[in-house]
């Protein structure tokens, strides 16, 4: 099964950092991020990716055309994609960049890349931007069991700030441990019908709302509930916080 990783976002909030290069290639450690999920997923059997590319995507067909050329092979260019094989360090996977344009929203860089490669199958799909321990497997499992259209996985991040209860102006409990959430948020990983594509009807269309509102009126959009490690890449802080957790080694999103 293919995964599609959306990689054309606009990492305005990574400060410098984010104005000269795709955020899925702001480093964790000695590797930028999208190469953390790659290597996640070549683990778990999944190794034919499409990189949907938007904003800043000369970065990311460099990083694997241009700086890691010697563990590339039988590359095709055809007309918005280029397709590789990469085998670098045991990470061995098929690859497609899928050039999608600037300003195409999230459901319209799924569109292009689909028909750029003229698919006609479930996928998985995934952002650039977040990593996780999930189990790919199981997520895939759990979405033909339930028969259904779209599965979402669902997370319950950790609280950012302190929680608050208040009673007629007065504080009763404040919890400023920031531990997990009680509500689940979309972590990001899904995995995706071909009848869906149908529903994305432009490419200025954003995945996360016409076409997700219209699946969950539908009854086929399911959530998987994961409990484990979840994290996204969203702020300086956070690139902080990765990079932390790895000098100290400790990346609980490896497989």
């Amino acid at each position: 099964m293919k995964t599609f990783i959306l990689c054309g976002g606009f990492g305005t909030r990574l400060d410098y950092e984010g104005k000269l290069k795709a955020k899925p290639m702001v480093k964790i450690g000695n590797k930028p991020i999208l190469m953390h999920i790659i290597e996640n997923f070549c683990k778990q059997g999944f190794n034919n990716f499409i990189f949907c590319l938007g904003y800043k995507s000369e970065s990311i067909s460099n990083y694997f055309l241009n700086n890691n050329k010697r563990f590339i092979k039988n590359i095709k260019k055809t007309k918005n994609n280029i397709a590789f094989e990469f085998n670098k360090n045991k990470i061995k996977f098929k690859g497609n960049l899928s050039f999608t344009g600037i300003n195409s929203g999230t459901g319209g860089r799924i569109l292009k890349s689909y028909k750029n490669l003229k698919l006609n199958e479930d996928f998985i799909m995934t952002y650039g931007d977040g990593l996780s321990n999930i189990k790919i497997r199981k997520l895939v499992k759990f979405h033909y069991k339930n028969k259904a259209e779209v599965t979402l996985t669902a997370v319950r991040p950790k609280q950012r700030y302190g929680v608050l209860k208040i009673n007629k102006n007065k504080v009763k409990f404040f919890d400023n441990s920031k531990e997990k959430s009680d509500v689940y948020v979309n972590g990001g990983f899904f995995v995706i019908s071909k009848s869906a594509i149908k529903k994305i009807k432009s490419n200025n269309i954003y995945w996360e709302k016409e076409p997700l509102t219209y699946f969950l009126k539908k009854k086929t959009l399911f959530a998987y509930k994961h409990e484990g490690f979840w994290k996204s890449l969203d702020t300086l802080k956070d690139k902080n916080d990765f990079n932390e957790m790895f000098k100290k080694n400790k990346s609980p999103w490896k497989i």
